[in-house]
């Protein structure tokens, strides 16, 4: 996600996007999990087929920017000449503002989004399913995030575990478990600095006692 919301899956070099796909679509539930999965086959003789963007199991059409990559074009994704970060960009200067219940990584094979993700027969909702019968490839890896003390452990098979970096929590938030934060989209009065998934609040030096700091919360309540 960038800074209008929306989703930006690129990949920028020499001074210029060489592959992008840029939503028209703005991702504004805080309250939502959102299941996206981005696809780089960029040896497809389809110029339009060589990225595409599924989200919640829809594939996404519209884009405000839009490069396909060159044919056969190497990600630098997984590139030798780098470091693979989760959770932020390359330098890493950037990092992702929100929770990520799972993430998968498929070296060198295109995967259907359906082997991640369903529909739920009965809400109707689509939901994550636990991957099976993939080939990971070389350096393929499925995070999960299951135990607060080893973040960065590889379920998938390839022992591709990750060093883990940085003040990172474990949340009890989870797909099938949502929880209520504030809402940073409807604040009444939001002086205050929200984060850790906005469950904290942080007042300025300019605080005063007698000044109002309120959110709303992401869940609405009639009693208890």
């Amino acid at each position: 996600l960038v800074n209008d919301d929306s989703l930006d899956f690129r990949q920028y070099q020499s001074g210029s996007y060489a592959a992008r796909k840029r939503t028209n679509r703005l991702f504004r539930d805080v309250n939502a999990w959102y299941h996206i999965v981005c696809q780089w086959d960029s040896a497809n003789g389809t110029a339009d087929d060589r990225m595409k963007i599924w989200v919640n199991g829809v594939q996404e059409t519209s884009f405000q920017a839009s490069t396909n990559p060159g044919g056969s074009l190497a990600s630098l994704i997984n590139s030798s000449n780098g470091t693979f970060n989760v959770g932020c960009d390359w330098t890493p200067s950037v990092y992702f503002d929100g929770y990520q219940s799972h993430t998968a990584f498929v070296d060198n094979a295109i995967v259907a989004p359906t082997v991640f993700g369903e529909t739920d027969s009965t809400s109707g909702i689509w939901k994550f399913k636990s991957p099976s019968g993939i080939t990971w490839g070389n350096n393929g890896f499925h995070l999960k995030f299951e135990n607060s003390a080893a973040l960065g452990t590889d379920s998938s098979g390839n022992s591709n575990t990750f060093t883990v970096n940085g003040d990172l929590k474990q949340a009890l938030d989870t797909p099938s478990n949502v929880h209520a934060t504030w809402n940073p989209n409807l604040a009444m009065n939001g002086t205050m600095t929200l984060a850790n998934g906005n469950t904290t609040g942080t007042t300025g030096s300019n605080y005063s006692a007698n000044a109002s700091n309120s959110f709303f919360s992401t869940l609405g309540v009639s009693q208890g």
